[in-house]
């Protein structure tokens, strides 16, 4: 490993200290690696403006940083545990190519603020990603509930069947979900979008930092003004990150669920595209619906590393190293949604419905709602047909789920669905 960047005279740098501090860093940062070489060039362009540098410098800076990340890109550099972290790695490409010019990059930062810039635009950029996977998995149960707006299919409630219902319907309910969750990203993003780059370890430098054109060289709307602020959002930050990726993640488990009920043998309601799912290592005669499976797994993954950073956050203002270790979580959840996320609507694409045995599964008692509305809009009391039905049960031979389906016309049921509503606020969502 690299001397730290901390070291300096007469420092005694022991090995196995030094490899439980870094832990898993390196191999964290590689995640991070060109988020931290972007906030990089934004700063060196920023000391510009208060001639801390000069332009010339400063276009040396960033050439040298422009070619790190090609080389890091296409594999020519390769962040290892020769170093730190990612910091020290730049500033050591930095010094090696430019001598002296390359340590002046880290005047008027600390590493605290440059992590907390890399993490603050890595954020930014999985919840862009991952926004788009969850309204294309809103827009694909859409078009199935549009193919099968009025296919007949039970309800179910307590794993009971309820009353008829449609595959519409079904669908439909996905489609609304994930449009909600993708609500949550816009809400999220606007929160996190201040720029904490020039806080330094918490309390500002002396220096008239241009903290403002940095923050908009970036892209963020604001700065984070208070230095000591900035720093008591490391972990919380985090934290709403992936309270925001467990929303279409829970999402995403209940269709897990829903999928592995309806594709066994017992129901038979649909099939899962073939490459969704894999064979078993002895039984040649089946398919297990592995895929599916992960989905529901997946949102226990986001949900553990939002209460792991929620655990280690519980400190005193200013920098802890405790918070190092909110790095891991928050890269292993916000990957595990995305991953999870991207496959969705790739999975509802390719399902195929069985209509006959989704309304072979709906049977006379399933009327009985039906029935004793009919009932009570004609004049008897609600309680009252609910009890005759609940002790006669339906004696009706000429109900069909059809029938049912055409009369349950409330805002949003089966014969109302208002998808073409449902449509414009997706595509509202999506922008232009």
């Amino acid at each position: 490993m690299t001397t730290p960047l901390w070291a300096h005279a007469g420092t005694q740098v022991h090995d196995p200290v030094m490899r439980y501090l870094a832990a898993n860093d390196v191999a964290l940062d590689r995640e991070l690696f060109l988020c931290d070489i972007r906030a990089t060039r934004a700063h060196a362009r920023g000391l510009v403006t208060i001639g801390a540098l000069s332009q010339d410098e400063s276009d040396r800076v960033d050439a040298e940083l422009e070619t790190l990340a090609a080389d890091f890109t296409t594999g020519r550099f390769i962040l290892d545990e020769q170093y730190e972290d990612g910091h020290t790695a730049i500033e050591a490409r930095l010094t090696t190519a430019l001598g002296d010019l390359g340590k002046r990059i880290h005047l008027g930062r600390s590493r605290n603020d440059q992590a907390l810039v890399a993490i603050r635009l890595k954020m930014r950029e999985s919840l862009t990603q991952t926004r788009t996977h969850v309204l294309d998995s809103a827009r694909a149960a859409l078009d199935l509930a549009r193919a099968h707006e009025m296919t007949p299919m039970p309800g179910y409630t307590h794993l009971q069947r309820a009353v008829p219902s449609t595959v519409g319907l079904w669908m439909a309910s996905y489609a609304e979900a994930f449009a909600d969750d993708a609500e949550l990203f816009d809400a999220t993003q606007a929160w996190i979008d201040r720029c904490p780059l020039g806080a330094a370890a918490g309390y500002g430098v002396n220096l008239p930092l241009d903290r403002a054109g940095v923050a908009d060289d970036l892209g963020f709307t604001r700065l984070q003004i208070n230095p000591m602020a900035a720093q008591a959002t490391r972990g919380k930050h985090e934290a709403q990150t992936l309270a925001c990726l467990w929303q279409p993640m829970q999402t995403l488990r209940r269709l897990g669920w829903d999928l592995t009920l309806f594709a066994s043998s017992e129901f038979g309601f649909i099939e899962m595209p073939r490459a969704m799912t894999t064979g078993s290592s002895i039984m040649p005669n089946k398919r297990n619906p592995d895929v599916a499976e992960l989905f529901r797994a997946s949102a226990g993954v986001v949900a553990a590393a939002m209460n792991e950073i929620q655990q280690i956050v519980s400190l005193p203002s200013g920098y802890q190293r405790d918070l190092q270790l909110t790095k891991g979580p928050l890269l292993r959840g916000m990957q595990a949604a995305a991953d999870s996320l991207a496959l969705c609507p790739v999975m509802i694409r390719g399902l195929r419905l069985n209509p006959e045995r989704c309304q072979a599964a709906i049977e006379p008692q399933m009327f009985a709602t039906d029935l004793a509305v009919e009932m009570a809009r004609d004049g008897a009391p609600f309680r009252d047909a609910y009890r005759i039905l609940a002790d006669d049960g339906v004696q009706r031979d000429d109900l069909t789920p059809e029938e049912s389906i055409r009369n349950r016309v409330s805002p949003g049921a089966c014969a109302d669905l208002r998808l073409a509503e449902l449509a414009e606020r997706i595509d509202r969502l999506a922008g232009p």
